[in-house]
């Protein structure tokens, strides 16, 4: 299948750490290595993260990688961590302090963090196994861990993120953003609601902005197909796809819980925005799946 040895598992990888994590960060160094300028998402620290045999596999796979369907999956990544970060941005300018960053794999903000971010706590969640496989990693490559930088090590089949996160010296009478990327839709649709329902619980002003799997009969005939390959793929990686989300439902159940804004970020709104003038075949995802809901 095309351009799926650039997806073989590594050797390397540690057993019980996220191979998707990884996948995602070569998928974001290829955007760094292989596309145009402006960068959707200028992430040079994960450069460093990869060994050099992986960099040079990205290379000389560069005609592989732009196979429409993988330029989908690159869009998909770099647009959902972009959104994100403009929206922590906005958080901070109207006084949030405390960052926590679900299922964070191998996320680099907290090591090229932006000046007005100094004043954050940044929590780092994950499964041990997981985020020992980034600390070594990341001690490899000379990269120290920041000051505002917390790790927060959580097996979800033994504790709750509650619980987890009552380990930490996150303040839960303090608002809080959370990041929740590519993480719902490995989870049962209880556990994710769980994690609406924390951040629910929290101050007003707290957010939370993920990205959610709409249902297979809100998609086309290409886009199954496409569903079919990505979730094959994440499969037979040990990280199967479970829950997805009729947008309507979600929203209502969301409002149910006490969040006031509610927002889904509209393809077009995405290309004008990110992907204006791009000469790199990136585009916008053609559904709806990154969205913020605050509180």
């Amino acid at each position: 299948m095309l351009a799926l040895s650039f997806f073989v598992l590594s050797s390397q990888m540690e057993r019980g750490s996220s191979s998707t994590a990884m996948r995602v960060a070569e998928l974001r160094a290829a955007h760094l290595l292989m596309d145009g300028e402006p960068k959707i998402l200028d992430d040079r620290v994960v450069l460093r993260l990869l060994d050099p045999d992986t960099i040079e596999k990205i290379q000389r796979h560069g005609e592989e990688l732009n196979a429409p369907w993988l330029l989908g999956m690159r869009s998909h990544v770099l647009l959902r961590s972009r959104y994100a970060e403009d929206r922590l941005a906005e958080a901070v300018n109207r006084g949030v302090e405390q960052f926590v960053i679900l299922g964070a794999g191998y996320d680099t903000f907290a090591y090229r963090q932006p000046p007005w971010a100094s004043g954050l706590k940044i929590f780092e969640v994950d499964h041990p196994a997981s985020q020992r496989a980034k600390r070594e990693r990341l001690k490899a490559a000379g990269i120290e861990t920041p000051s505002n930088l917390e790790f927060v090590s959580v097996d979800f089949e033994r504790v709750s993120l509650q619980e987890g996160l009552a380990a930490s010296s996150l303040d839960f009478l303090r608002a809080t953003i959370f990041s929740c990327l590519g993480v719902l839709v490995y989870l049962t649709e209880e556990a994710a609601y769980g994690v609406f329902g924390l951040v629910a619980s929290l101050p007003q002003s707290s957010e939370i902005v993920f990205t959610f799997s709409q249902p297979d009969a809100a998609l086309d005939s290409a886009e199954m197909a496409r569903r079919t390959k990505l979730a094959s793929l994440a499969d037979s990686m040990g990280e199967p796809w479970r829950t997805h989300f009729d947008r309507v439902v979600l929203a209502g159940r969301l409002r149910a819980m006490g969040f006031t804004e509610i927002s889904v970020l509209d393809p077009a709104e995405a290309q004008a925005k990110y992907f204006a003038d791009r000469t790199d075949g990136l585009r916008p995802p053609k559904r709806e799946n990154v969205a913020t809901a605050r509180k």
